[in-house]
């Protein structure tokens, strides 16, 4: 057998059995932690809570985000800077609202 068509035959193989690989190592983890981990990048913790207010259409407490934000992405977020985020936000008039102490709405242009 020639040299070239060796080193091809075995560079198919190479790839073929990493590709294979790589494919054993995602099935490894359990399904739910993959989309978690790549919704969240990119997603602040005012996204987050802006997509939480979003699906629940009304004002929600800081703890009830973040117990939402828990289960919709995985993702344990401090509740100190959560509110002084949102706090911010609607200082500025950006998307979010404060209907009464830690409740926060989105703003109706934000909806």
């Amino acid at each position: 057998m020639p040299d070239d068509l060796k080193d091809t035959i075995l560079s198919i193989f190479e790839a073929s059995l990493d590709a294979q690989l790589r494919a054993v190592k995602r099935l490894r983890h359990s399904p739910d932690e993959a989309p978690a981990a790549a919704q969240r990048k990119g997603m602040s913790q005012v996204d987050m809570a802006n997509d939480i207010l979003k699906r629940a259409r009304s004002p929600l407490h800081v703890s009830v985000i973040i117990e939402r934000i828990q289960q919709a992405f995985g993702v344990a977020v401090d509740r100190e800077s959560l509110v002084s985020s949102l706090t911010k936000k609607v200082a500025r008039g950006d998307r979010f609202s404060r209907t009464e102490k830690n409740t926060f709405a989105l703003l109706p242009e934000s909806k």
